[in-house]
């Protein structure tokens, strides 16, 4: 058992020490997990990682209780996640045209560069989760939080072979949904 994993049964029981010793150990974490999401945005964003981590952990603090590990980074990836996109709402309060922008899957992180795209994946994901929920939290950490399939296949508790089928729909999926082609795959 990892010492987030032991801090947050701790703290969940309502050790008060637990929750302080967490604090430290959790924000080395999500500060490197924010620091390689933001490594792929283009320089000069106006968000950057200690932004980024310090949106999320005031986010997360509203929850309490983390069943575990992975549940944690599940959750603090949401939490980056909307930060981010709450981001680009602000600078793109009027959205150019409203059409959705046409990329390939392979240059996923590029439309992060801009407001509109990362809407337009926000869209996307947020559509894909209401069929295809846990496949949905498995891009949020492969995207949002930077975790490789193995590190994502653990936070959710699924094995590295399902994880990799999955991230393959899910990249199918998208790619299709940000090109507005009609023939999705089904979900």
């Amino acid at each position: 058992m990892s010492d987030v994993t032991r801090l947050l049964d701790a703290a969940a029981a309502g050790d008060r020490r637990a929750a302080a010793d967490l604090l430290p150990l959790v924000y080395d974490e999500l500060r490197k997990l924010a620091t390689a999401r933001m490594g792929a945005e283009v320089p000069g964003h106006t968000l950057d990682a200690t932004a980024l981590v310090h949106e999320a952990y005031l986010r997360l603090v509203s929850d309490q209780h983390f069943d575990g590990r992975g549940h944690f980074f599940a959750a603090a990836a949401e939490a980056m996640r909307r930060v981010m996109v709450d981001a680009a709402r602000r600078k793109a309060t009027v959205r150019r045209g409203g059409a959705r922008r046409r990329v390939r899957f392979d240059e996923l992180r590029a439309i992060t560069e801009s407001p509109d795209g990362l809407l337009d994946l926000h869209d996307a994901l947020d559509l894909f989760a209401t069929e295809e929920p846990l496949k949905a939290k498995l891009v949020e950490l492969r995207f949002f939080a930077g975790l490789s399939v193995s590190e994502a296949a653990a936070a959710l508790g699924i094995s590295p072979a399902t994880a990799a089928r999955w991230w393959e729909f899910a990249r199918l999926w998208l790619f299709a949904e940000l090109r507005g082609e009609d023939n999705l795959p089904p979900v």
